[in-house]
């Protein structure tokens, strides 16, 4: 129920005469404005005219008569913002209070109250929320500027965080327009920016609950941050809570949990919430199924970006406390598919490997298979195998770029579709998922395997293309020669990296030209286009920028700074046994390369029902 809409001053929202405070609470976001909101507040606010009006925010009066606060529900990248513009107002004014004349001897109290509150636990007019640091920050930055007296340490990294950035923008804005003014019309300038800024409108509206206030924050934001997706499931879930018998505090929590174990990355946990869907599509449809109505699936055949808050707003109004219960848990299983949960040991070999060829599109299909585990009866011997299966399907997938992605996910639902309609349980599931992914429209036949194979593999897909060069390299690694060949530098780029035997520059050196081509330099472009990308020609190093360009004897024997290993082609892998002991590298290496290498592969990925007769 809405109590109140009502349009006021910044100088009445931050009413200095007023015992109340505001309160973000900690499900909300964290303050994410940066220079583009700030830019955009601060020149809206210098160029209009008095009582600009700069949006809305949505409260819950909470508290008491002797104690009261408003919780913000929408609206704190704003009040934030405001409070951060305010403050380095104050910095820079205090600097000529001994300046003020008489009639301005009020501002410097006035503005301290408009960013204190005696009632509020820690002194704070707006008391931020917690992620990210953005309470201690602020609460630092105002014991810096004098407003008030904390022994909260000034936390790492505080310069970076959009707290100190945003205060350290508008001094800097301040500072620019003051730049060259004389003390009387610097104080001047500052007093008529903070006159701008008090006389600046916001509309405040009260509501009684949570319900109403995340019913309102559905459709306004209003030059906010825009809300994605999964920020409205948790509004929702949020102002479902009380009417489930539910607290927000357990909801925010067990939200918090669930992305946790997504990591922050939208972008997978997007797609967690589409697989969710897909994958359990037939029992989340039941309860919305009628006798009157036909469909099938009446919340939507599959899950997509533009149908996933339908879908999921949907599911949570049905009946929030089993939503919670049961995304939870797969949530837990979809950390282990994404290498998120590090205790989880059973199948994380085989999942790196999944992992390192791309087949993320099959997280579906292993989300359905390991939360029905016991119903469906398979063993945990049975689950690696399928991962190693699906790695080996997207090996061919990957390579040759059939089936299409878009035809992914519906291969992979009609998996699960035929296991539930056959109610299949153990091998029987198994040979299923084989007996599906083997039929020629699901999976490349050996014949389109080689010809991609024995095309441009690094032009056309060089992951893949990485994964296949690193497995050959690992085949012969034992315990005790084992080189973790996915390792990475701090930055995040690969330490072992795709090398060019013949390199790939167009300036192909003389030497090259010399060795490749008997001296031709066309015929050396000839084959740089030809066949520079060919598996043949490609391998895995370890110090890629050190070899680049050099002749071929270079690579080969390079060795480290101090001269005690080798780490060019004579490193010791596997994959490089042939090349180290070549004193030529010519284009029929690189066929012959080609040729051996190939037929290697087609044997390690024969993949069931796909072999050409």
């Amino acid at each position: 129920m809405i109590q109140s809409v009502n349009k006021y001053h910044i100088y009445e929202i931050l009413s200095s005469d007023g015992n109340f405070y505001y309160t973000i609470p900690k499900y909300q976001r964290e303050y994410t404005w940066s220079h583009r909101e700030w830019e955009a507040l601060y020149d809206d606010i210098s160029e209009n005219n008095d009582e600009y009006f700069i949006g809305s925010i949505i409260c819950i009066p909470l508290g008491d008569a002797i104690n009261p606060y408003l919780e913000v529900i929408d609206g704190q990248q704003r009040l934030t913002t405001i409070s951060l513009f305010l403050t380095a107002i104050y910095t820079r004014l205090k600097e000529y209070k001994d300046d003020l004349s008489e009639d301005d001897e009020d501002v410097i109290p006035s503005l301290r109250k408009s960013l204190k509150s005696k009632n509020s636990p820690n002194e704070m007019k707006l008391v931020p929320q917690v992620q990210n640091f953005n309470k201690d920050d602020f609460d630092y930055l105002l014991t810096e500027v004098g407003l008030r007296k904390s022994t909260v340490p000034k936390r790492a990294y505080y310069p970076m965080r959009k707290i100190a950035r945003c205060y350290t923008y508008f001094l800097k804005r301040l500072d620019k327009e003051m730049e060259g003014m004389d003390g009387h019309n610097a104080i001047n300038f500052l007093l008529g920016k903070y006159n701008k800024v008090k006389q600046a409108m916001l509309v405040k509206i009260e509501v009684s609950t949570h319900s109403d206030a995340y019913v309102l924050f559905e459709s306004l934001n209003n030059r906010g941050t825009p809300l994605t997706a999964i920020d409205l499931m948790k509004n929702l879930i949020m102002a479902r809570a009380e009417s489930n018998n539910l607290t927000i505090d357990d909801c925010f929590n067990r939200w918090q949990m669930l992305l946790g174990n997504l990591s922050d990355d939208y972008g997978i946990q997007e797609r967690f919430f589409r697989h969710y869907y897909n994958a359990f599509k037939h029992r989340l449809n039941e309860p919305f199924q009628s006798t009157n109505d036909r469909k099938k699936d009446p919340l939507g055949v599959v899950a997509t970006r533009s149908n996933l808050l339908n879908i999921f707003e949907s599911l949570i109004n049905k009946d929030l406390p089993s939503f919670l219960d049961d995304i939870l848990l797969c949530g837990q299983i979809y950390s282990w598919l994404i290498l998120q949960d590090s205790t989880e040991t059973t199948y994380r070999k085989a999942l790196e490997d999944l992992d390192h060829i791309q087949g993320a599109p099959s997280y579906l299909l292993l989300m359905y298979v390991m939360r029905n585990k016991k119903e469906l009866t398979v063993t945990e011997d049975q689950i690696n195998q399928l991962i190693r299966l699906l790695a080996k399907y997207f090996v061919r997938r990957n390579i040759t770029d059939y089936p299409n992605t878009r035809d992914l996910t519906r291969i992979f639902m009609d998996i699960i579709s035929k296991i539930e309609e056959s109610n299949s349980v153990g091998n029987d599931v198994m040979t299923l998922i084989v007996d599906i992914l083997s039929i020629p429209a699901n999976c490349a036949s050996d014949e389109q395997f080689r010809r991609s194979l024995e095309g441009d593999v690094y032009k056309d897909n060089v992951g893949a293309t990485r994964y296949i060069l690193c497995k050959l390299a690992e085949s012969a690694m034992t315990q005790e020669t084992w080189t973790d060949l996915w390792r990475r530098t701090d930055k995040k780029v690969f330490v072992w990296t795709i090398e060019h035997i013949f390199p790939e520059g167009e300036n192909i050196p003389q030497c090259w030209v010399d060795m490749i081509a008997n001296g031709d330099k066309n015929l050396a472009k000839k084959y740089l286009e030809e066949y520079t990308h060919k598996i043949g020609n490609l391998t895995i190093t370890g110090y890629n920028s050190t070899l680049g360009n050099k002749s071929f004897e270079e690579k080969r024997d390079r060795k480290s700074k101090d001269g005690k290993r080798f780490i060019g082609y004579k490193n010791g892998l596997e994959i490089n046994r042939g090349i180290a002991t070549k004193d030529t590298w010519t284009i029929e290496d690189i066929k012959a390369r080609t040729t051996a290498l190939v037929d290697e592969l087609i044997e390690i990925y024969e993949f069931p029902g796909t072999r050409t007769l």
